[in-house]
């Protein structure tokens, strides 16, 4: 069974038990779900993922003015709640931090975005890395009787303002510039293939980043953004190739044309997007342009590189 139904069914069985004799103006304020870090949020979880931070369990979600007077309690009787479930005990690690049981819903949010509301401005937005934003998107809400939660959620979901999409692009262009078309091969000519190997992974995690924004899909942590690529960001089969393709080859035999061509797919889309004209296929020469024709005045007299995938 998958994460998230294991969570589903879970909460099913025990959400009465954790609310039963709360007063109705307590239990309505609460929100009930699976959110956060983990393959199973995503749904790209497998047999492999059962052996840490995995098993029955779900996330309580409490306003800050009732966690003051209820965070505690509640905390405690989810820790009351059966540790075992179906056959699956949870397996948790220290390094994984909490993921499931009881939260403040603004300390929530804060933890991902550095903000307790929903961005407000180009600024903001931009200082949120996708990575976070996939995570605090993800997942299932099981239930928000008042809605609080899921506002903030799903002006998250609503994706980067047009304009942040377009100054995180170019600022991937101009890595993937910097890294596969010009870095790779003079560290190969030098004959340093572990620089030619980190600058083939710089490029590839910017081409992916690239191709999600122009998807409107927050990239997850790095593990899982090729999955993501195909999965969530539904980008076509013969893209996902050559990207496998490049990533797959040892780095002295990655083809140049491979590496222009994924080049080409982000700049014909840039291109019809109306960012950039030109004859160059020079990423750096399209990211610049895209970059410096953004109509709003702080996102272009921030550095061209701000807002890559990190």
């Amino acid at each position: 069974m998958r994460g998230m139904e294991l969570a589903r069914r879970y909460f099913g069985a025990y959400e009465p038990t954790l609310v039963f004799g709360l007063p109705y103006s307590v239990e309505r304020r609460l929100a009930f779900g699976l959110v956060g870090p983990g393959s199973e949020c995503l749904g790209f979880d497998d047999e492999a993922s059962q052996d840490h931070d995995f098993g029955p369990g779900f996330c309580v979600w409490v306003p800050r003015e009732l966690y003051a007077d209820w965070g505690e309690e509640l905390a405690r009787r989810y820790d009351a709640l059966p540790k075992e479930f179906m056959g699956k005990r949870r397996v948790e690690t220290a390094l994984a931090g909490q993921r499931v049981g009881v939260f403040e819903t603004e300390s929530f949010y804060r933890t991902f975005t550095g903000l307790e509301r929903e961005p407000q401005g180009v600024a903001e937005w931009l200082r949120i890395p996708e990575q976070f934003l996939a995570t605090v998107t993800d997942g299932e809400v099981f239930s928000d009787a008042s809605g609080q939660f899921s506002r903030m959620r799903r002006a998250l979901q609503g994706f980067y303002p047009q304009d942040v999409v377009r100054k995180k692009v170019a600022a991937n262009m101009a890595v993937m510039a910097q890294s596969g078309q010009y870095n790779l091969w003079r560290c190969l000519r030098r004959g340093d293939v572990v620089a030619a190997g980190t600058a083939r992974t710089e490029f590839l995690q910017a081409s992916m980043a690239a191709l999600h924004l122009l998807s409107g899909t927050y990239m997850p942590f790095y593990k899982w953004s090729f999955r993501s690529l195909s999965d969530r960001a539904h980008v076509p089969e013969p893209i996902c190739a050559l990207v496998s393709r490049i990533a797959a080859a040892p780095v002295a035999d990655v083809a140049q044309t491979d590496v222009e061509a994924l080049c080409g797919v982000v700049l014909a889309t840039v291109q019809a997007l109306g960012w950039a004209a030109g004859d160059s296929d020079f990423l750096l020469d399209a990211a610049t342009a895209a970059w410096q024709g953004i109509p709003n005045d702080y996102l272009r007299e921030r550095p061209l590189n701000e807002g890559a995938y990190r």
